[in-house]
């Protein structure tokens, strides 16, 4: 995979010659004071909220007393950085697109951050839905950061304009989207599909043939080498068939846990539970060790 081959993944770079096939969106340049905020590894305080936090009353005289009222005049408020221009852009966009929009940046979907919406959905209907999913995101994070990660050129990273892609919001059944991989012009088994209940066939999107995308039912080696990827069939069968290979699920389980699902966990804790991190599983066990020599 080359840093071109990322490049021309871009939504920007595909969206204007496909757009009679997929779903409707709204590309907005990203202003550098947004990916500022975005970037920004601090408190999360989200920026565009219409509504200002209300706080419910104590129930009891006790439980007003517990609560601890600080005269300090060093304390600092955290308040969020305020995009009036851009705010008013993203909301005409969405107000466009039917009140509702499915957000990514140049490449990827904050689908990593999901479980910290209110509705635990994409689905986002102001600024400051699509803040909140952003700010949670380590998917967004690595296009802001590690756009090239899996590419093999050494030449210099290109210049990259981030911009805030804005989909209007589909309910797409899972079961219905299929993942196609493509090496050299042959469709062998990397741009997404999805078939509607009446048959027509939407592009949802183009992927980079390499080891960021997620190679789902086939492994990154199967694609790479072209070798077993029609599974039972013998090499002259394949051969004889000239068609793509196909793989789904053949389980009867309809409901399956999200992929996702990790994120919820601190870094640390999943690192230690998968063994990712040595040093963190030495240090772990250290600590364990001197726990039980004190008891």
């Amino acid at each position: 995979m080359k840093k071109e081959h990322v490049l021309h993944c871009q939504f920007s770079a595909w969206y204007p010659f496909f757009r009679g096939v997929t779903i409707k969106s709204v590309i907005l340049p990203l202003p550098q004071n947004v990916k500022d905020y975005l970037l920004d590894d601090g408190t999360l305080v989200v920026s565009g909220r219409d509504d200002p936090p209300t706080h419910s009353q104590p129930d009891s005289d006790d439980e007003a007393e517990e609560i601890q009222w600080s005269d300090d005049e060093n304390t600092a408020t955290l308040t969020a950085p305020e995009f009036p221009e851009f705010a008013t852009k993203v909301q005409e966009a969405i107000n466009s697109l039917g009140g509702s929009v499915f957000p990514k940046l140049n490449w990827s979907a904050p689908r990593d951050a999901y479980w910290i919406a209110m509705n635990s959905s994409l689905k986002c209907k102001t600024l400051s839905d699509i803040f909140l999913l952003f700010k949670s995101s380590d998917f967004i994070t690595r296009d802001f950061t590690q756009p090239f990660i899996h590419c093999t050129d050494d030449s210099p990273d290109p210049c990259i304009e981030y911009e805030l892609v804005l989909r209007k919001w589909c309910e797409l059944i899972p079961g219905a989207e299929f993942r196609c991989f493509v090496k050299e012009n042959k469709l062998i088994v990397v741009f997404d599909i999805y078939r509607d209940s009446r048959g027509k066939v939407w592009l949802i999107d183009f992927n980079p043939f390499g080891e960021v995308t997620d190679s789902l039912l086939f492994t990154w080696e199967e694609l790479v080498s072209e070798n077993n990827l029609n599974g039972d069939f013998s090499e002259v069968d394949a051969q004889e068939q000239d068609s793509p290979a196909f793989r789904c699920t053949n389980s009867e389980v309809t409901v399956q846990p999200s992929p996702y699902l990790s994120y919820r966990l601190p870094k640390d804790f999943v690192d230690l539970s998968t063994g990712e991190d040595a040093h963190k599983l030495i240090d772990f066990l250290k600590l364990k060790r001197n726990q039980q020599e004190d008891d």
